[in-house]
């Protein structure tokens, strides 16, 4: 089975995508632990200078131990505020030095201190070194505390993690664009390709019947029946209007695309409107030996509307209940009120529109697939033109259907 191109590429820049962002995520990790080994460096170079610093100033030192001694917990908490000062004040001093600006706390423990639970509740933002020589007697150990040292290294990150961030969202966004374009754009290839093949079949049935004809009229001229004639001229114009009404039907949706042709519009009677409806077809049903059935029961039926772009719609929604059904086609024809709005309901027994076929059948050029029913015709702009003139009279239309067991439309508009 010969893969689909659009698939293939499809698959194929998806992988490329992903690879892409695999690559992308994997530099801002790596970005980030870069920064990370950078803040350790600094971290432990500015405790490993205060540590000096501090081992350099004996009285320094003595005191500190001796405030540590007075304590019976791990943290020495009985140091007085000059001890404390001159720590921070070391500390600061570094911490400018090596222009490391983040908010930290400083702790002394006691030996055995390193085994106790971290006080933060955090994990790789405290760095700890021992206090030697003048404080050995007790082995203090300086700890220094950054709380936030995350939030620091994403923000040392700053506008590389912010601009990757961004740059893969656009590039996820726009992907799927594409790729909607792209399915939408083949869909639109296949609903084009379908209706040049219909349009070849219809345009092609009329122009061959009227070329017979016109051969058959100039060969019966020279026997003289002109009751043959007659037949042959009528053929000829009865085709010729089929080809009118097709070309109309094509230009008529494209200029109500472009908003080309004004609506003439007035208040009109719905009621009416379906029964003049219904006198154009009544000749096809007929013909089929149909059963169509009215119930208009409502009592405001005035809406305010284009005359003839109605009448067409309630045509088009009776040819395709006509034409879409196997047997006999059985027809029902419902007005009613709905507060200020007039409901029209039409509904058929026919072959009926599979779920998966429903949300297009509104789409220009869509035709339903009809399985073993080979003989409908039609450029699929039906439904595209009726869905088009209810909503440019403010209505709308919607679709009930089941396979094998009919369809039903709802147009609601508003009354006059």
């Amino acid at each position: 089975m010969k893969l689909n191109r659009t698939y293939i590429f499809i698959a194929i820049s998806s992988i490329a995508l992903l690879i892409v962002l695999i690559i992308q995520v994997n530099w801002i990790f790596e970005t980030a632990r870069i920064k990370e080994e950078l803040f350790n460096e600094k971290a432990n170079m500015v405790l490993s200078r205060t540590a000096e610093t501090l081992r350099s100033d004996k009285e320094a030192c003595m005191n500190v131990e001796v405030g540590c001694i007075k304590d019976n917990v791990e943290v020495c908490l009985n140091l007085d505020n000059n001890a404390v000062h001159n720590i921070d004040s070391i500390l600061r001093h570094y911490m400018k030095l090596y222009n490391f600006h983040i908010d930290y706390s400083f702790e002394l423990i006691k030996p055995g201190a390193a085994k106790a639970k971290n006080v933060w509740g955090l994990s790789g933002n405290v760095y700890k070194t021992p206090l030697e020589e003048a404080v050995s007697k007790s082995g203090l150990e300086l700890k220094l505390i950054f709380p936030d040292k995350k939030q620091f290294i994403i923000a040392e990150m700053g506008t590389q993690f912010i601009g990757s961030v961004i740059l893969i969202l656009i590039v996820l966004i726009l992907f799927w664009r594409t790729i909607l374009s792209l399915t939408k754009e083949k869909k639109i290839l296949e609903h084009t390709t379908d209706f040049l093949n219909n349009m070849t079949h219809e345009f092609k049935t009329p122009l061959t019947n009227i070329a017979l004809a016109g051969k058959m009229i100039v060969k019966d001229l020279n026997i003289g029946r002109e009751d043959k004639i007659k037949h042959y001229s009528g053929i000829i114009l009865e085709e010729n209007e089929k080809l009118r009404l097709h070309v109309e039907q094509m230009l008529s949706m494209t200029a109500l695309e472009r908003g080309e042709i004004p609506l003439q519009r007035t208040e009109l009677d719905m009621h009416q409107i379906i029964r003049d409806s219904l006198n154009s077809m009544n000749i096809q049903i007929e013909n089929k030996q149909g059963e169509l059935k009215l119930k208009l029961n409502a009592e405001n039926v005035v809406v305010f509307g284009d005359n003839a772009h109605f009448t067409n719609a309630i045509c088009n929604l009776i040819d395709n209940a006509i034409k879409y059904s196997k047997m006999r086609p059985e027809i029902l024809i419902q007005t009613f009120n709905s507060g200020e709005n007039l409901i029209i309901v039409v509904s058929d027994k026919g072959i009926g529109i599979e779920k998966e076929h429903q949300k297009m059948v509104f789409d220009k050029f869509f035709r339903v697939p009809t399985g073993d029913v080979h003989n409908v015709k039609g450029f699929g702009l039906g439904l595209a033109y009726i869905k088009k003139i209810i909503e440019l009279h403010e209505g709308s239309i919607e679709l009930v259907s089941a396979k094998e067991e009919g369809t039903t439309f709802t147009i609601t508009l508003a009354n006059a």
